[in-house]
């Protein structure tokens, strides 16, 4: 079930499972998450039942991308507690609709993960495996004003590249990118 592990976590698929299902709302249902994520993210979350909506929308988004492209959960090793999600996609574009060809690596942490270095490691262990592929550059997009998020993608050794309004229907949001190494 696993798509990747480093030394503390597992990135692996969300499943239907109460535990995962009870997670994901968890996550997804709070406004110091769902501020971040954009005013068409259909977030927060407000009723349980749309857990298995969200699920059901990244695996129709994935279906075709095998597990090179995703939305993961991220799961502490130690414990089997899920601590957030960690992705690895192509960048829908204005529309939201049409996929670009750029490469965007996330996360999202509860906030009882937060300050762990756990979307850190997450990320670099994507970056890793996606440039092993071949990609020569991932970007990481922040919503304006997200000290956490920047600071991860700063520990990722992410260069801020400005704001853009190329992809998620235009929205303005702070761009980092990193090149594959050489």
């Amino acid at each position: 079930m696993a798509i990747l592990s480093t030394p503390r976590l597992l990135l692996r698929h969300w499943t239907d499972a109460p535990a995962d299902l009870t997670r994901l709302f968890d996550i997804y249902s709070r406004p110091e998450i769902a501020r971040w994520l954009g005013a068409t993210s259909g977030l927060p979350l407000t009723d349980p039942a749309q857990a298995v909506d969200r699920l059901a929308s990244w695996r129709r988004r994935h279906a075709d991308h095998g597990d090179r492209y995703g939305t993961w959960a991220i799961e502490v090793r130690d414990t089997g507690v899920v601590v957030g999600t960690a992705m690895l996609k192509p960048l829908p574009g204005r529309d939201e609709k049409i996929l670009t060809g750029d490469i965007e690596v996330g996360w999202h942490l509860h906030p009882d993960a937060w300050g762990n270095g756990y979307a850190t490691e997450a990320a670099e262990a994507l970056l890793d495996r996606e440039f092993a592929t071949g990609t020569p550059l991932v970007h990481a997009v922040v919503a304006p004003g997200n000290t956490a998020s920047t600071a991860v993608a700063r520990r990722l050794g992410m260069t801020h590249v400005g704001r853009r309004t190329d992809w998620y229907g235009g929205e303005e949001l702070e761009t980092f990118v990193r090149h594959r190494p050489a």
